[in-house]
């Protein structure tokens, strides 16, 4: 559970964001320090799945055949065939949309190496290669656990952003999902703690409010 340092200062950010007559989302910017992110292997680049879920709707889709195909079609925004897939390779406009318009891919793991071949460029430099899936995996499992995970990505810079939530969230559920980051982070940077700068939550529109980790 967040602490009350934490959820004071998601209270302040929701409180404060002017009143608009959509939904906003509820973004985390962390910025790091002392850290080389020109070696790839000091970024930070996975999934976190949030215990309050992420409060948008998350774009899923699911390269798979057969029966595993007929059951991702209950969960997922879009299921491919291989055929499909093959069709992708062949117009890249299209999978460029299809790449910039998904939060998540999942394949088969027998689809893994032609997923590779046919969208390999495309996927690869957006940091969205499918979750391979492997035969005793249970697609529905996998896609609603991904409806409710963000992915945190440094790439080459200090500061980066991530979802956290919505401003239709609670405080508590906010701060839990932000209280989940931080410890992965914690436990995945070089000096832990030490190479977090500063972190700040805020709504889309609204002032960013300096989050005490």
């Amino acid at each position: 559970m967040a602490d009350d340092t934490l959820v004071q200062a998601v209270s302040r950010a929701l409180d404060e964001a002017p009143e608009r007559n959509f939904r906003e989302t509820v973004d985390l910017a962390i910025n790091l320090r002392d850290l080389d992110l020109n070696d790839p292997s000091k970024r930070i680049d996975e999934g976190v799945v949030l215990p309050a879920g992420t409060g948008q709707d998350t774009q899923i889709v699911v390269f798979a055949t057969g029966e595993t195909a007929l059951r991702a079609e209950d969960v997922a925004d879009k299921v491919l065939s291989p055929d499909e897939l093959e069709e992708l390779g062949d117009d890249s406009d299209a999978a460029k949309d299809l790449a910039d318009e998904t939060d998540f891919f999942v394949a088969e793991a027998s689809m893994m190496q032609n997923i590779g071949r046919y969208l390999g460029t495309v996927l690869g430099p957006r940091g969205k290669m499918p979750t391979p899936l492997q035969p005793e995996d249970d697609v529905v499992e996998t896609v609603n656990r991904m409806k409710n995970t963000v992915q945190l990505r440094s790439r080459d810079r200090r500061t980066f952003h991530t979802r956290v939530g919505a401003d239709d969230m609670s405080a508590d559920e906010i701060s839990d999902n932000i209280d989940v980051i931080i410890r992965r982070l914690e436990a995945n940077l070089e000096k832990g703690p030490l190479n977090i700068d500063s972190i700040y939550v805020k709504t889309t529109m609204g002032p960013a409010v300096e989050v005490n980790a």
